[in-house]
């Protein structure tokens, strides 16, 4: 049984913007996982299509529980390889990735298609089919709704990525980080809490006054 993925996204900039920014998306706010990348092979068809082979070295968080199912020794990073094709005659973008870590665990593989958006040619949109698999007997099941679960989780980071790099290359300000929301949003809690005890003193200290005089 393997799980299944399909899901279609939009990015409000223009084939050619997200084609540029594909090649500098990492790193980014939302790419903390992504730890390396480098470029195994390269090279221009005669029909000039672009076509790449990279290995990206990703964080590998396996679940708490699955922890005293696997090897003690297993591998805190794994890596990851990316396909690509570049057709610029019919404004596609092409990837296919799939782990070759720790793939008797859990397996997945991802196809992504990178066109032009049909209703509005100054947007593209991307075909995103995924297929997650594990062997792992007795827990396969388990891992697979784990993997289909955080495969999900990153591509809404993905996304975010891809906005925030794409907002910097046209000049834009990139919408903040989740971690600089959370950290405004303590930090506005923190004063508003100690405004409310430096009030909540000067209401006691002029109780306090009143019943002096009284």
């Amino acid at each position: 049984m393997v799980k299944y993925f399909l899901g279609l996204s939009v990015l409000k900039s223009s084939w050619d913007q997200v084609f540029v920014a594909f090649w500098q998306r990492y790193p980014n706010p939302y790419s903390k996982h992504v730890l390396t990348e480098d470029i195994l092979f390269r090279e221009v068809t005669p029909d000039n299509r672009l076509i790449s082979r990279r290995l990206l070295t990703k964080t590998n968080r396996a679940p708490r529980w699955t922890e005293k199912y696997l090897p003690s020794n297993m591998a805190r990073s794994a890596y990851v390889i990316e396909d690509s094709i570049v057709d610029p005659q019919s404004r596609t973008l092409t990837t296919f990735t799939w782990n070759i870590s720790h793939a008797r665990y859990m397996a997945v593989e991802e196809s992504c298609v990178y066109g032009v958006n049909p209703d509005n040619n100054s947007w593209t949109e991307i075909k995103r089919e995924a297929w997650i698999s594990s062997n792992l007997f007795g827990l396969s099941r388990a891992l697979q709704e784990f993997g289909l679960a955080r495969f999900k989780s990153s591509v809404t980071k993905t996304m975010k990525g891809f906005e925030f790099i794409l907002a910097k290359m046209q000049g834009g300000t990139p919408s903040r980080t989740l971690a600089e929301t959370a950290k405004e949003a303590t930090d506005k809690v923190k004063e508003t809490a100690v405004a409310a005890t430096e009030k909540a003193k000067d209401l006691a200290s002029q109780a306090q006054k009143k019943q002096q005089y009284v």
